[in-house]
């Protein structure tokens, strides 16, 4: 086996494959990213039983071949080579990869002691990768990190005709956004439990413009698999084996007040109230007409602090409180400068969403439904 490839395409494609690598394997064979060579083409995989990842990349190959080496390592090595051509080459019982001086030899393993990895399903539909991953990065940063909760920790997905909805919950605040996309199929009704973590992963690595294609076993599958595929890269998941709960009740369809304010100088504010609490303490939030006041803390503790915005607020007057990480996640998410944040109730839950500008229509393919917590004690 040998081939020589660009240092950006080899590690770009190692980079991606290795967010499959397990931490603790039960099988030894998974601690490694299988090389194959074969006809100008260079085929890269990785699996940790949950998910899979594939990346195919052109190289001038010399000879044919295929091996198993330890993915950590590649993946280190081929982010610190110089930028120049890549040579990769088995010699023996080991793997030479050499780019201008730099030279690393690598032990390997028989590739045929590696699982064979599931196949993508048929494909459901396209959408822009980026909507896509903007979409996967507001919704999933509501699900839960406790694997306990294992329903909790994963992004519903609805898909019914061109429109998919996905939604995440921690049972303390709820994330639900709605894109549109390109379905294979007329009257097609879907759902699938993903875990948020991969569906994270896969996002992060969505860098271009280009379509992804999406890959969902129907529902009466004994398999459940979800499959993503975008330039040459692919990633194959296992779906959560779970019911998702019933959450439109819980989204507010009327509102007393609604406030507008920046999301930037919230979001610092809220940052230096929160100083003085553990992360869990609820800041208290007093909206009045053209003005917020944050407190947070107490005299017997570590301190109290306090600051105020101006904004714009239709409506009644409302106190209310949240868990300060909670909010801070949600007004990043929102993804524009201004927020709008409506209420029923100090006790109900608040809806938040994105404006562009002070007097904006608000996008409302997103909404942050976030719990209140009890009122702290001055």
């Amino acid at each position: 086996m040998k081939f020589i490839v660009d240092q950006h395409a080899l590690a770009d494609a190692v980079s991606w494959v290795s967010k499959s690598l397990p931490t603790r394997p039960i099988n030894p064979a998974l601690h490694g990213i299988v090389i194959e060579v074969d006809n100008n083409k260079v085929h890269l995989s990785a699996s940790n039983q949950e998910k899979s990842s594939k990346a195919d990349f052109s190289a001038d190959v010399t000879e044919n071949g295929k091996v198993l080496v330890s993915g950590h390592l590649l993946n280190e090595i081929s982010r610190s080579l110089p930028n120049k051509p890549v040579t990769v080459q088995l010699d023996g019982a080991r793997v030479l990869v050499t780019a201008g001086s730099a030279k690393f030899t690598l032990p390997t393993t028989d590739a045929e002691t590696y699982p064979t990895l599931p196949e993508i399903p048929e494909i459901t539909g396209v959408i822009a990768s980026n909507v896509f991953a903007k979409a996967v990065l507001q919704v999933a940063t509501a699900a839960s990190k406790d694997e306990s909760l294992q329903k909790y920790t994963g992004v519903f997905v609805q898909i019914k005709n061109d429109t998919i909805t996905l939604t995440a919950t921690d049972k303390y605040r709820l994330a639900i956004c709605e894109v549109q996309w390109e379905a294979t199929h007329p009257n097609l009704e879907l759902t699938a439990l993903l875990r948020a973590r991969t569906l994270e992963d896969a996002a992060k690595s969505l860098t271009t413009s280009k379509n992804v294609s999406i890959y969902l076993t129907p529902n009466t599958a004994k398999e459940h698999l979800a499959g993503f595929v975008i330039d040459g890269k692919s990633l194959t998941s296992r779906m959560l084996n779970d019911s998702y709960p019933e959450y439109s009740k819980v989204i507010p369809t009327e509102f007393t007040s609604t406030a507008i304010i920046e999301v930037a100088p919230l979001l610092d504010s809220v940052r230096r109230v929160a100083l003085v609490t553990d992360k869990t303490i609820p800041l208290r939030l007093t909206f009045t007409p053209n003005r917020l006041e944050l407190e947070a803390g107490s005299a017997d503790g570590k301190g109290i602090g306090e600051e105020g915005l101006n904004i714009i607020l239709n409506g009644e007057p409302i106190t209310i409180a949240f868990n300060p990480e909670f909010l801070m996640e949600g007004l990043n998410a929102v993804g524009t400068p201004f927020v709008k944040i409506a209420f029923t109730t100090a006790t109900k839950a608040a809806v938040l969403t994105g404006i562009p500008t002070a007097d904006g229509k608000e996008i409302d393919n997103y909404k942050y439904i976030l719990m209140p917590t009890l009122l702290p004690r001055k």
